[in-house]
């Protein structure tokens, strides 16, 4: 029975690129497959001859004398094509060529199984917790940070005395490792060095061989002002120290400010909840109401004020985080009752309550409708 063309097997026509002869194969591995075929008895011999082709094609010498020769240039000892019928072996071959594309990324994408010898410290993070007074004008302050720093005693190489790690037998400096079970070719990594491509034959006795120590580290922040709640700090190079030599990670610090006894902060804004005496409220007057910067500012009460009133006081809010300007300051008004009241002064509140019938329109209007509610009531 006469061989069927290459690029027809894989669907493709005659001067293909290895990439578009690569991703043909893909597809046709996962179609013929014989462990999604098992109710087609042809699939496996049309899996094995995708394989075949796949095989010549991928060589890029094999392929160019298959295309000028055909079949014939492996056939009486002119090339060393594929074996009759794609056998196992060939598949494990050329489906490990295509394996990294499909699988590379949850094996720790390292395509082509490149060398580890150093891997990257690990980020950090650090929770920070600061006062709205320290937000608002900033500060620099120093962290205690437990982290893992380079070994001293081998400088991060992670041998006795600083010598040079030697290449992993096992894996011969790729980190992984590879084993053919049926048809797959499966990639782990190497068991004797955990993928770093080389071991060490005299551990440093400072860390063990892992090239690094536990140490508590004293780091200088700049916070700047303006920060929120959630704010994140990325200090580079300040994380984790690398093993064996490999480069530290970040520090990511978050900013978390606490809660104030007086203001309530909203983004750039704040808002105070300032008392005033029913007198004031009613005559109107002047107060004094704290700020965030320590200071005081006078603020004047026009007479008739009610509670929930709201004033505002420009550029007396927090400072932006990003850009220029200041966000304002928001008072609310709290009118107060006054309670524990002598015999003289309980004496003229009634009195003024008699005369102030005509004060209070709001009162006058609410009993109105009362009024009005009952007797539509009563009818």
């Amino acid at each position: 029975m006469s061989k069927r063309d290459y690029y027809d097997v894989l669907g493709l026509k005659k001067g293909a690129s290895a990439d578009e002869i690569k991703k043909a194969y893909r597809g046709k591995a996962k179609e013929l497959h014989p462990d999604r075929n098992a109710d087609n008895p042809k699939a496996e011999d049309q899996f094995k001859e995708a394989n075949e082709a796949y095989e010549v094609l991928k060589d890029a010498d094999k392929k160019a004398a298959y295309d000028r020769y055909g079949h014939a240039a492996f056939e009486g000892g002119m090339g060393g094509g594929p074996r009759p019928g794609g056998g196992q072996g060939d598949f494990a071959s050329a489906f490990s060529d295509v394996f990294d594309d499909l699988f590379g990324d949850f094996m720790g994408g390292q395509r082509g199984g490149g060398r580890q010898r150093a891997s990257r410290g690990a980020d950090l993070r650090y929770n920070l917790r600061v006062t709205l007074e320290d937000a608002y004008a900033g500060m620099q302050k120093t962290i205690e940070v437990p982290t893992s720093v380079q070994c001293g005693d081998c400088n991060g190489s992670g041998a006795e005395g600083g010598a040079e790690p030697t290449t992993c037998p096992t894996c011969s400096g790729m980190g992984k490792v590879r084993a053919t079970q049926g048809f797959f070719t499966v990639e782990r990594t190497c068991p004797t060095c955990s993928g770093l491509g080389q071991t060490i034959k005299n551990p440093c006795k400072g860390c063990g061989g892992a090239g690094r120590v536990q140490k508590e580290r004293a780091l200088s922040v700049n916070i700047p002002k303006g920060v929120e709640t959630g704010t994140r700090i990325r200090l580079a190079g300040e994380g984790e120290a690398g093993l064996r030599g490999g480069p530290p990670g970040d520090l990511y610090i978050f900013i978390e400010v606490t809660q104030h006894d007086l203001f309530e902060r909203d983004g750039a804004h704040l808002h105070c909840r300032v008392p005033v005496s029913m007198t004031v409220a009613a005559l109107g007057g002047n107060i004094e109401v704290p700020t965030i910067d320590g200071g005081r500012s006078r603020v004047s009460i026009p007479s008739g004020s009610q509670s929930g009133r709201q004033m505002r006081l420009r550029s007396k809010g927090m400072p932006a985080l990003r850009g220029a300007g200041q966000g304002d300051m928001f008072i609310e008004l709290a009118v107060e009752t006054p309670v524990n009241l002598t015999s003289r002064q309980k004496e003229l509140l009634r009195e003024f309550e008699e005369m102030s019938e005509d004060n209070n329109p709001e009162s006058k209007s609410f009993f109105k409708s009362v009024k009005g509610f009952w007797d539509s009531m009563k009818g």
